[in-house]
């Protein structure tokens, strides 16, 4: 059907216009179009003919295309897919959406609960040999096989393709919960355009006897049952619990909430429907202007009275922590959670890259920039936290009880109401969590959205305002639950449950079909193939072995000791925690389904079943020059 490029018959054999082969190279014609189907004046090949290459010298095959030809020999035109615009679009994408809000408030939480400085070591070791190697080979995948999270398993491992459905619910799952969070945030911008902000004071509509304003002039004396202006107006006021009795029993609807709810989806929907080229420009101030904050929030904490002892507690190190188990799980799940693969953003960003991008030195850079952005994060909270301390004149570690969502919303957000100029410092703090959250959110429907139309291109690929509108209209509805007055226990149930252990085990698969059922050897091909160079044997280990171990030691930590749920006053009954079992499996269900439809529709012995299963379906396009061909 057709003859090897290298054959030495034809020496040159050009004519003006068109390509030509000279020495058995090609050489191509800047008019010309992509892909080469080499059938001169042979019949047209039957369908089942159509997938048999020619072998190439440098050991890749042209690939006949499925596109009708017409019996002339002729390169045949391939769309391109978009790609950023500038190279540092791709990286300000990745790093706003691993740098969220998780860094502000999960990462110095943790960081004091597990022994301060000491702290440092098991997460810098589980950087090192869990979080960027899962970071890094995320960014390969995407980048040299330019699918989405679902068909990228055909080009790998088709039994594994239940990953990719896995992981668009997982999705969906934060999508709904995540953004009611940015509500809250926004909530919270809205009501600081005053001159006074209203949780300064205990003379408002919403607050109880209990209010106590130790920052006020008169002597007050703090008690058992006391509460701050914050924290009545963050819990009375904008979540509303009290008229909640929990799960059970979760109460209407808040119109605010709702109303800050739709105008942030109605943000998210214009800065992605166009796809990575209006998103890309969008993160220019989503991903950068949380720094300009931070660094403005870490000069006003260091100069307050009492900010030293908030430094002291977040870094003083308690080396008999390092014994202890539950310190490794947390560091590891931690730096896994904060660089975030399993999400599939990293898949669909990392797509769009020029194949020839240096993905290694990226991934380096992104996952420094966040590890270091999270540890920089924990100054800005803790001087705060030593300034209320010193005013309250009460220990550090019975003012950062608070946890969580409560650590931003009230503690920082009283310590900022009683600073001079507290309407500009609450302005500017409360717009850097919402940019902080905007790109997070942004890249978690792309992944979404790219996962699927690559899967359907026929259905979706001229339709892409259409799909993101209807995308952003479910994650909507599917908020309502958290919009309740008991909202803030579903967010809680839902950030615990419906994607802790499921997007462990989804990675964890996923790492174990490209480095055992792909083939390392093949996966280090494929990046030479893209940057020049193999990887060593320290990243051939971590993927192989060790990242997987990281992975299920973490898991079964989680499985075997599930997080008994709190929140304000209200203990989580048992039944909640098997509703949360029920959400995260609802999304890893994907997994074996998919994997005996797949054996089922295959025919054949179940030996040959198995083995075609896991034997990539079809080639990946990758340039030889400016020609698209297809790898073995």
């Amino acid at each position: 059907e057709t003859e090897p490029l290298t054959s030495k018959k034809d020496v040159s054999d050009c004519n003006e216009g068109e390509d030509c082969k000279e020495n058995g190279l090609l050489v191509r014609n800047p008019k010309s179009a992509l892909r080469l189907v080499e059938d001169g004046n042979k019949v047209h090949p039957s369908p089942g003919d159509k997938g048999e290459a020619a072998q190439i010298s440098n050991g890749y095959s042209g690939v006949q295309s499925s596109v009708p030809c017409n019996g002339m020999g002729e390169l045949m035109e391939l769309e391109d897919r978009e790609t950023w615009s500038k190279k540092i679009d791709f990286l300000l994408s990745v790093i706003g959406y691993a740098v969220d809000l998780g860094n502000v408030w999960r990462f110095p939480y943790i960081c004091y609960q597990n022994g301060g400085g000491a702290f440092l070591i098991p997460y810098t070791i589980m950087a090192i040999f869990g979080g960027i190697p899962l970071f890094y080979m995320e960014l390969a995948l995407g980048q040299y096989h330019r699918n989405g999270c679902i068909s990228i398993w055909r080009k790998i491992c088709p039994i594994f393709k239940g990953i990719g459905f896995a992981i668009c619910i997982i999705d969906l799952y934060v999508a709904s919960y995540y953004n009611t969070i940015m509500a809250w945030a926004f909530y919270y911008l809205v009501s600081s355009f005053t001159a006074e902000l209203p949780w300064t004071s205990c003379t408002n509509a919403w607050n109880t006897g209990n209010c106590t304003n130790y920052f006020s002039k008169d002597n007050v004396s703090w008690s058992l049952h006391s509460t701050s202006p914050a924290e009545e107006f963050y819990t009375r006021q904008v979540l509303q619990v009290h008229r909640s009795n929990g799960l059970d029993d979760l109460g209407g609807i808040s119109w605010q909430l709702t109303l800050c709810l739709l105008l942030i989806f109605t943000i998210v929907y214009f800065s992605i429907w166009k796809g990575v080229k209006t998103s890309g420009k969008v993160v220019w101030v989503t991903a950068t202007f949380p720094y300009i904050i931070l660094f403005i929030l870490l000069v006003r904490g260091a100069t307050l009275p009492g900010a030293w002892r908030g430094v002291l507690y977040y870094l003083k190190p308690d080396w008999q922590k390092l014994m202890a188990t539950e310190v490794w799980v947390d560091a590891a799940a931690q730096i896994f959670f904060s660089l975030g693969p399993g999400f599939g953003v990293l898949l669909a960003y990392a797509s769009y890259n020029k194949f020839h991008n240096n993905c290694y030195q990226d991934a380096l850079v992104t996952s420094t920039v966040n590890c270091v952005t999270s540890f920089v994060s924990g100054f800005v909270i803790f001087t705060v936290l030593g300034y209320m301390a010193e005013m309250r004149n009460e220990d550090v570690s019975e003012v950062a009880k608070d946890t969580g969502p409560s650590l931003l919303f009230i503690t920082y957000a009283e310590a900022i109401a009683n600073m001079p100029a507290s309407t500009f410092f609450a302005i500017i703090f409360f717009l850097m969590l919402l940019t902080l959250g905007l790109d997070s959110t942004f890249a978690g429907l792309e992944g979404v959205i790219t996962g699927v139309l690559d899967e359907f291109p026929h259905v979706w690929s001229k339709r892409r305002e259409l799909f993101v509108l209807g995308l952003t209209i479910v994650c909507f509805l599917g908020s309502l639950a958290t919009l309740t007055f008991g909202g803030a226990y579903v967010v809680k149930l839902f950030e615990e449950y419906a994607t802790g252990p499921a997007v462990l085990t989804v990675v964890f698969l996923e790492a174990v079909a490209v480095a055992w059922f792909y083939g390392i050897t093949q996966f280090c091909n494929d990046v030479k193939e893209m940057l020049g160079f193999t990887p060593g044997w320290y990243w051939r280990v971590c993927w192989v072995a060790i990242s997987p171990i990281f992975l299920l030691f973490v898991t079964c930590s989680f499985l075997s000791n599930p997080p008994e749920l709190r929140l304000f006053e209200y203990n989580y009954p048992y039944w909640t925690t098997v509703v949360g079992y029920c959400i995260g499996t609802s999304s890893v269900i994907c997994i074996p389904v998919y994997m005996v439809y797949r054996l089922m529709i295959t025919p054949g012995t179940l030996k040959e079943r198995i083995l075609k299963s896991i034997t990539p379906e079809t080639a990946t396009e990758i340039p030889f020059g400016d020609i698209r061909m297809n790898a073995v």
